[in-house]
């Protein structure tokens, strides 16, 4: 359902502004998510949907019912980038410039960028993967924890279709059976002690984590 692709992408976009005040440029971000397998990157994602649609979203959840799940970030960002006019793809600027079929990074957009810097942090490619992937999957997880999606099945075809999720991956359950519920809560709670709460990983991966089970069988 809608909803449950908006909740998903919520904590992943105010992750996408927390990785920039970490430092990470727009199109290392946009790289390294499709070489992940995700179709297009988050910035891109951003600029197409809209920059001010993707920034009603993640207002939207900050002020549902997610708590901690939706911190971490400045959402902030995008508010500014809407009052300069920078609305992506439709307004022929966002986070890059588009003439016709070409897109060009937008050449003020670093040094806007730097004035919500707060440390950079020079993070590797497969940080910025799963820092963004696991807010993503720890939410769909959460989905499924209080039945909002009524199985992994559903929620894989849902969330692959519904919102580019890599679709090589299969989806979030089946890479969660990939490389293991108890390495991925262990690299959640790796980042929530470097970062912060927002990457607590919800109960159902701890159960999952802690019993060895699979999403699939």
């Amino acid at each position: 359902s809608p909803l449950t692709r908006n909740r998903c992408l919520g904590p992943f976009l105010v992750e996408v502004s927390a990785l920039i005040r970490d430092g990470a440029q727009p199109e290392k971000l946009d790289k390294a998510l499709k070489k992940f397998g995700m179709p297009v990157g988050p910035i891109t994602l951003a600029d197409e949907v809209g920059v001010d649609v993707t920034s009603h979203v993640a207002k939207f959840l900050s002020n549902a019912d997610l708590g901690v799940r939706m911190e971490g970030g400045d959402i902030s960002l995008m508010e500014k980038m809407i009052e300069k006019g920078w609305l992506g793809k439709k307004s022929g600027k966002g986070f890059y410039v588009y003439d016709g079929k070409k897109k060009a990074l937008n050449p003020e957009i670093n040094d806007y960028l730097k004035g919500f810097v707060t440390q950079d942090l020079n993070l590797d490619e497969k940080e910025m993967q799963d820092r963004l992937i696991s807010r993503f999957i720890n939410e769909a997880a959460k989905c499924l924890e209080d039945e909002i999606i009524e199985n992994p099945v559903v929620g894989d075809i849902g969330l692959v279709f519904g919102t580019g999720f890599a679709p090589f991956r299969g989806g979030p359950f089946r890479y969660i059976d990939q490389i293991g519920a108890d390495n991925f809560v262990g690299m959640m709670n790796g980042f929530a002690d470097k970062y912060g709460p927002q990457f607590e990983p919800c109960q159902l991966l701890k159960d999952y984590a802690g019993s060895g089970k699979k999403f699939f069988k």
